[in-house]
């Protein structure tokens, strides 16, 4: 790979569920899932790679799940403690380069075109740092090396569990002609289904196609997927992406109708908004929450003042705004609160004008954007 980049995507196992296999011995071998209870509109956040032989994974609601494996063993989640196990896996990568970029709690990309142990190859480095996570953490993960993060990104999963997959540059024109068309970003089983209908079968089958008539089935995406088929991504590994924004939701397991209820439901959630706000020292100019009634009708409010991040500030304004909702008056199935218009320090203000003769009613309060 030389004068490439060297770009290695790594994917943990089944994190969740593993962590519990781990910790628990009587779960090893076993079809287990982490998420929700089936009779609470429960959905999969992860499942063993036992699970997955019954078709279970991911984002599939509990109640499935359970149809297709009835042995299922459901544990709640417990991230407190994934987070744990994240933050010795991220601390292991930042020892090996500052270019991190974290996608979620058990997946990164890391460019170690330079790296603190002096690798010249991207397969050594990676096949250290899998034997590294595991000694510190007992787990496994898999990881694909490429020239680019796109096909760093389909590499680790090419051989899970515990995998590792090489891309070359040599290789990458051969590698792209076993490829289907579902695996470019983007491309989901709806889009896939567009595609096949045009005869748009697989990675090469994108680049040969008009232009225009791709444009007709992925709108905007085109000229994208064409790129990516070719096997371009120039994107940069980008460590430490600015936050935009922070929050938290829940989809109630039954319906709720008393409005104390739900304002410590968003009481809670305003404070662990809050309190993200202090970890990453930020301050919050805008306060949003989301309803969503009965009905799955959905509505949003927000209200933006001084940037703040003091808990009794955040949570009187999202409690302000649920109260000008119909919450009172109709069932509510879900609610979220989250802080936007983020910024790293307060700015100090003038010391306000005295009022003009005429100003009897003094300023006016902050607009609320309903």
């Amino acid at each position: 790979m030389n004068g490439l980049r060297r770009i290695v995507h790594i994917d943990m196992d089944a994190f969740y569920a593993s962590v519990e296999q781990r910790d628990r011995p009587d779960l090893r071998g076993q079809p287990v899932v982490v998420g929700g209870s089936p009779e609470q509109r429960g959905v999969v956040a992860a499942a063993s790679y036992e699970a997955r032989t019954f078709g279970v994974h991911s984002a599939m609601p509990m109640s499935r799940a359970v149809r297709l494996c009835p042995s299922l063993i459901i544990v709640r989640p417990d991230f407190q403690k994934y987070r744990a196990v994240s933050q010795q896996i991220f601390e292991i990568f930042r020892s090996v380069t500052p270019l991190v970029e974290g996608l979620s709690l058990d997946e990164a990309y890391l460019d170690v075109t330079e790296n603190a142990w002096g690798a010249t190859l991207g397969t050594d480095v990676a096949r250290r740092l899998k034997a590294e996570i595991r000694a510190a953490t007992s787990l496994t993960a898999s990881a694909g090396v490429a020239p680019n993060k796109f096909l760093a990104k389909i590499a680790s999963g090419w051989q899970k569990p515990d995998g590792l997959t090489v891309i070359p540059p040599e290789k990458v024109e051969s590698f792209l002609q076993r490829l289907p068309v579902d695996a470019l970003w983007g491309v989901g089983p709806v889009t896939t289904r567009k595609l096949r209908a045009r005869g748009i079968e697989r990675l090469v089958d994108v680049r040969a196609a008009d232009l225009g008539v791709l444009r007709e089935t992925v709108g905007s995406l085109a000229d994208w997927l064409q790129q990516l088929a070719r096997g371009e991504d120039d994107r940069p590994v980008v460590p430490d992406h600015d936050a935009k924004s922070s929050g938290s939701e829940n989809t109630f397991a039954r319906d709720l109708t008393d409005i104390h209820e739900m304002r410590n439901e968003v009481s809670e959630m305003a404070r662990d908004a809050a309190r993200w706000l202090v970890r990453h020292e930020r301050y919050a100019r805008t306060v949003t929450i989301k309803v969503r009634y009965y009905d799955f009708t959905t509505i949003t409010r927000s209200h933006s003042d001084e940037p703040t991040r003091d808990e009794d500030a955040i949570v009187a304004r999202a409690i302000a705004l649920l109260d000008r909702t119909d919450a009172n008056t109709r069932a509510v199935r879900l609610l979220g609160v989250s802080v936007h218009n983020l910024v790293t320090e307060l700015i100090e203000l003038p010391e306000p004008q005295p009022k003009l003769p005429f100003d009897e009613a003094g300023p006016k309060g902050p607009a609320l954007h309903l």
